[in-house]
């Protein structure tokens, strides 16, 4: 019973912080399923939506606050896809990856910039910031709404891809992007509701994520988009549930390694599995061997 008291904090924080990854790990692989791109300005996005609502409670309540900040980052997320990808769709791939790169760091010293480079102290939202008692063990209320919701979300954009004509249409895109635009796919409409369903969940993933661990800086995006990054590759970047099964094993591992007392090594592990994951499995645990048309 004692050794459940000790570690299960390190285990629900590990659930908790794999739910958060999957927000951010469906974001990357919906696009790349469709664009082939690597969306490297995704985690600041991320943390975009952690400083609007840092600045949005300042000036209303905090019931307001919440949807302003998901309608705002959802927004940001269509016009960088407008701006800086739309333009280079049919340049090589190199230039939009490296547009990407550039978002990436104007986001960053746009951040630099409002704040000063200040760590920013993130709102208590009420009811998830709470604290609770579970087995002896405290933990933050958050902790345990995060992977219920995760998997909600998770289950709900499944049913969208599988049910709807605008799923229909995407999955027919990253199937065959060509083909699609022949057979009169909207593909602007399809990229664009990509990037809307990728950032409204990187907006959700930011919510639980700031209310766990508070100081939003200008790079606090960076680690978070990159884990979700190798979780996406080590599911089998492409596959949704791929991503989510992989954050979630990332998350877990992460925070037992804590637990062991090896926080130092915490980070350098999520990177030496995906080294691992990619010589054993080049595709990821769920992800289609890619078999080029000749």
């Amino acid at each position: 019973m004692e050794w459940i008291t000790r570690n299960l904090p390190y285990l629900m924080a590990g659930v908790s912080v794999g739910g958060q990854y999957a927000l951010i790990a469906i974001g990357y692989t919906m696009v790349y399923g469709i664009l082939r791109l690597i969306n490297f300005a995704h985690g600041d996005i991320f943390m975009v939506a952690g400083l609007i609502m840092v600045y949005a409670v300042t000036a209303m309540p905090i019931y307001i606050a919440i949807p302003l900040m998901i309608l705002v980052t959802v927004f940001l997320g269509f016009m960088v896809e407008r701006v800086a990808y739309k333009p280079l769709r049919s340049a090589p791939r190199m230039s939009i990856m490296i547009s990407a790169i550039g978002v990436s760091y104007l986001l960053q010293n746009m951040a630099l910039y409002v704040t000063g480079g200040l760590s920013q102290q993130y709102p208590t939202i009420p009811w998830i910031s709470d604290t609770v008692t579970l087995f002896g063990a405290t933990t933050k209320r958050v902790t345990l709404i995060t992977p219920v919701l995760t998997i909600v979300l998770v289950v709900a954009l499944v049913l969208l891809i599988k049910k709807t004509k605008i799923g229909m249409a995407m999955r027919a895109a990253s199937r065959d992007f060509e083909t699609s635009q022949l057979m009169g796919i909207k593909i602007n409409s399809v990229i664009s509701m990509t990037f809307i369903i990728g950032t409204f969940l990187a907006a959700v993933g930011s919510l639980l994520f700031f209310t766990n661990y508070t100081g939003v800086t200008p790079t606090a995006g960076a680690m978070p988009g990159l884990k979700a990054f190798v979780a996406a590759v080590f599911g089998g970047i492409g596959s949704i549930p791929g991503a989510v099964i992989g954050a979630f094993i990332i998350g877990i591992c992460e925070n037992i390694i804590k637990g062991l007392g090896w926080t130092t090594f915490s980070d350098a592990f999520t990177f030496a599995l995906l080294i691992v994951i990619l010589i054993a499995k080049p595709t990821g645990l769920f992800g289609e061997k890619v078999t080029d048309k000749v």
